[in-house]
């Protein structure tokens, strides 16, 4: 047993919100100590690993995997890290590795509408934050002007100082459909963490095009840049470090947290403040793995609420090939969207949704498809060229509503180091079915203005999941109803904070990570703001 590690701060997670917390604690005079289950990569490694991956349509290819702190896997095969328990497969996709799963994203960094905070006063479903859009402004800004996000103007987002990064140029693919859409459709450049220009010793997009799974230049903003910033700041990292139990004293203040290294021999770590900052799912894992006589159902779970809510964006796509060449796959896979759906009083009927206008290579896909088409020799290679450079992909991101009974709760299945794995129960509600309807109208209707054909719709009833998991560490002013409060403090622990997407009470229509740092960036005030008051 070792017992020497301590510090000011504990931080349980290397992801990207836990990363800059760390950095903003450790520049303020703070001592953090970040622990990461996973192992520490470099991005040259990580290309590597993809280039030589048969399966390049894996967003998992690149990373690396390990029993000792296992992530799901479905490629070639699924490995159910994850056990399903619910009427839809919750197929969560996330790294355990030092930077987090915002390796392998597409550096979508929207801030959420103001009335994204109060759905439930305004629309009558859903839940009120107990924050406001303006409590979090200034951390909105915060955060972009680490990542360096650039963005379209007019999101419906309001803004007290300009993007801090420009917008990276449309591409020809994009120009067109923006231009044939209007002025039905209004697309607009997604809000990203990518560079126009050389920022913060990194280069500008080139155009790469594999931003999903991994801009190969570091380009684009990712949770190991944050990482090595926190170490820069002076935060000591420990990876390959599997915390499995906090430990508290009879008041309920966390007073260490115990981890196994990859030999599985344990470790104890000391602090004054301790803030949970791994994903969504692997939070409430933990916190319900903490059981004590005091806390029997869990550390934080004095209400029953932790792993409750779990929500992301279901979402449904559409394929066609367009009336002209258009040559997707030069430049970001995800540059722009539609976002005159995202709010209205049809809210308080169903969904609001935001339409991804996909800029990815088609040419696997399309290759793949013709194949089975029996097409072979100069006729393919023909094809592929007429069909692939028509090809348009869209998909949605479906708000969904909180429900306490999609949640995460402990599986009787182990891992090698002999703790339990997630179980999930995922189901959608009417709310969704409904505005599942009202996209797949905007989709033939695009479909359409775009002189389609070949028009294939997602399954009718199946949903994907963006990735895009909050609520199950939900803040809350009732604790009855919440784990944290509002500064993502645990109800029940004066020295505990969570953040990261899981403390979201309500999943809004865009990417989360943006909300999850700016709501990273105010807990470390907050923690700062105890620390000069005793």
């Amino acid at each position: 047993m070792n017992n020497n590690l301590s510090a000011d701060v504990v931080v349980i997670g290397g992801g990207i919100s836990g990363s800059l917390l760390a950095r903003k604690l450790a520049l303020a005079g703070q001592s953090v100590l970040m622990l990461e289950s996973g192992p520490r990569k470099q991005r040259g490694e990580l290309v590597q690993n993809y280039r030589h991956s048969a399966f390049k349509a894996d967003f998992m290819a690149p990373y690396p995997f390990s029993e000792k702190a296992p992530h799901p896997v479905f490629t070639p095969e699924p490995n159910k890290y994850i056990e399903q328990t619910g009427p839809h497969a919750f197929q969560a996709q996330y790294i355990r590795m030092l930077g987090g799963t915002s390796w392998h994203w597409a550096a979508q960094m929207w801030r959420y509408l103001p009335s994204d905070f109060r759905t439930q006063s305004l629309y009558g479903v859903g839940k009120d934050w107990p924050i406001s859009y303006d409590d979090l402004e200034p951390y909105y800004y915060e955060a972009e002007v680490i990542c360096g996000v650039g963005g379209a103007p007019d999101t419906g987002s309001p803004r007290a100082k300009p993007f801090p990064m420009e917008r990276v140029p449309a591409s020809y693919f994009q120009q067109r459909v923006t231009e044939r859409l209007a002025p039905k459709f209004n697309v607009q450049d997604d809000c990203t963490a990518r560079n126009s220009r050389s920022f913060d010793g990194r280069p500008a997009c080139c155009g790469n095009n594999n931003c999903m799974p991994l801009c190969p230049i570091d380009a684009q903003y990712h949770g190991g840049i944050a990482a090595a910033s926190a170490e820069q700041a002076g935060v000591q990292v420990v990876t390959e470090a599997v915390v499995y139990q906090l430990e508290h004293d009879d008041q309920g203040r966390i007073t260490a947290v115990n981890y196994y290294d990859w030999n599985k021999t344990s470790h104890r770590v000391t602090g004054k403040t301790f803030v949970l900052a791994a994903n969504a799912i692997e939070s409430a894992k933990l916190l319900l793995m903490s059981t004590s006589a005091q806390f029997p159902d869990g550390v934080a779970n004095r209400s029953g609420n932790v792993g409750r809510n779990l929500c992301d964006h279901p979402a449904i796509g559409v394929t066609f090939d367009m009336d002209e060449p258009v040559w997707p796959g030069r430049g970001p896979v995800s540059p722009c969207s539609i976002g005159q759906f995202r709010d209205g009083a049809f809210r308080s009927q169903h969904s609001a949704f935001r339409i991804d206008i996909s800029n990815a290579s088609q040419v696997a896909s399309v290759t793949k498809e013709l194949i089975g088409e029996g097409y072979y020799g100069i006729k393919l290679e023909g094809a592929i060229r007429d069909r692939a450079s028509r090809r348009v992909s869209i998909k949605n991101a479906l708000e969904q509503l909180p429900d306490p009974n999609n949640r995460v709760t402990l599986s009787a299945k182990k891992d090698a180091l002999g703790l339990p794995a997630p179980s999930i129960y995922w189901n959608v509600d009417d709310y969704v079915l409904k505005g599942t309807e009202e996209t797949r109208k905007r989709y033939d209707e695009i479909a359409a203005q775009l002189g389609a054909t070949n028009v294939k719709h997602s399954k009718e009833g199946a949903f994907s999941n963006r990735q895009h998991i909050i609520g199950t560490l939900s803040m809350g002013k009732d604790v009855a109803t919440s784990v944290t409060d509002q500064w993502g403090r645990a109800h029940d622990h004066a020295n505990l904070y969570m953040v990261g997407t899981g403390v979201m009470p309500t999943v809004g229509t865009v990417n989360v990570t943006l909300t999850a740092v700016a709501l990273a960036l105010r807990t470390a005030d907050k923690i700062l703001s105890e620390v000069r008051h005793g």
